[in-house]
């Protein structure tokens, strides 16, 4: 998974959105959970910044140079499945050669 060491190449920063309890976070959770370590070892200069807040619909967002933002709904997604688009970020903001 060559593209996890790229995030700090592509992104500017990198934000996650969920609520500390309801269920339609539990996976964004999971997520935080087995990958956050990973990502800030591959990444150390990236600021990955975890928002909680009561109700909110879980979601993440990635900024790219220029303030360009783009994000995607992870609602009803599994942790895998979140992985995926993360992974679909990244690729949508390195530039084609």
């Amino acid at each position: 998974m060559s593209w996890r060491s790229k995030l700090s190449h592509v992104f500017q920063e990198l934000r996650i959105h969920l609520c500390q309890t309801s269920p339609s976070s539990t996976p964004t959770r999971e997520f935080i959970t087995r990958n956050y370590m990973d990502l800030k070892a591959l990444n150390p200069t990236l600021p990955i910044l975890i928002r909680e807040c009561s109700g909110v619909q879980p979601r993440l967002w990635a900024r790219y140079d220029y303030g360009v933002e783009r994000s995607v709904p992870l609602d009803g997604l599994t942790a895998h499945e979140i992985d995926v688009k993360l992974e679909e970020l990244v690729r949508k903001g390195v530039p084609d050669r």
